[in-house]
């Protein structure tokens, strides 16, 4: 039987050595790599793929709670195993929807456990991770079976056609799967509503001005837009939303 494999994301090396240590005396299982955030798991697991990880919950970046919430988007995702120093949220938090979680300083024999007993993250329990971070810094976008992480700092708006999103940067534009509303709910601060299918970053807003539009159900008529800093495209602000010209 193959080993399965394995990757370690702690922020702490001297965590990260233990755990290597402890895999090791186990025996039976490979080790992909090491990552000290979220940001840098998802990376490797683009490079090695992994049928275990195990994952600290508080780590700067991008903690385990928001790595999980990307990877349950994958086809396959790896089975996760929180890991922890506080006992005072993390345990009580995952105490009923957790694979498993290890209360550092990690045993062998508790690491051994956990390990033999490890499944896929169901998509409940996956759902039951909401309530932990409404927010997260980062939207992954999946394509071809890959993750993509946009910082949320850097979206200038979020359109909805059809049943996809488009989230634009000064780069480029990108499709995710979600809810608008949603977004909205869980970014008041950073997003404005400006027409039923669409939300403008604050931070993206260099003025309004008056325009003559050429499609459309308004084509002809003249409308407010918004000018976003950065490119050259124009959103419509419907007549519902107008007044966040004068709030903005």
């Amino acid at each position: 039987m193959a080993s399965q494999r394995l990757l370690i994301v702690d922020d702490e090396p001297l965590a990260r050595q233990r755990l290597r240590d402890l895999v090791g005396d186990i025996g039976g299982y490979e080790i992909v790599g090491e990552a000290a955030n979220g940001v840098e798991a998802l990376s490797l697991l683009q490079q090695h793929a992994a049928e275990i990880v195990l994952v600290d919950i508080r780590m700067p970046v991008m903690d385990g709670i928001e790595l999980a919430q990307h990877l349950r988007g994958l086809a396959t995702p790896p089975k996760l195993i929180f890991t922890t120093a506080y006992d005072h949220y993390a345990v009580q938090a995952f105490d009923l929807n957790a694979i498993d979680y290890l209360l550092k300083p990690i045993r062998s024999e508790r690491l051994a456990t956990a390990l033999a007993k490890a499944q896929p993250l169901p998509a409940a329990q996956s759902q039951a991770l909401q309530p932990l971070q409404q927010t997260h810094d980062h939207l992954s976008i999946h394509e071809r079976g890959k993750i993509m992480l946009v910082p949320i700092a850097e979206v200038l708006y979020l359109r909805a056609e059809l049943k996809y999103i488009t989230v634009r940067t000064r780069e480029k534009s990108y499709l995710l799967e979600g809810s608008l509303t949603q977004l909205e709910q869980s970014y008041p601060d950073l997003f404005v509503r400006i027409h039923r299918n669409a939300l403008v970053a604050r931070a993206a807003i260099s003025g309004f001005e008056k325009q003559r539009m050429t499609e459309g159900d308004e084509a002809g008529e003249a409308a407010w837009v918004v000018l976003l800093k950065g490119i050259p495209e124009t959103l419509m602000v419907s007549r519902r939303h107008q007044h966040i010209i004068k709030a903005t």
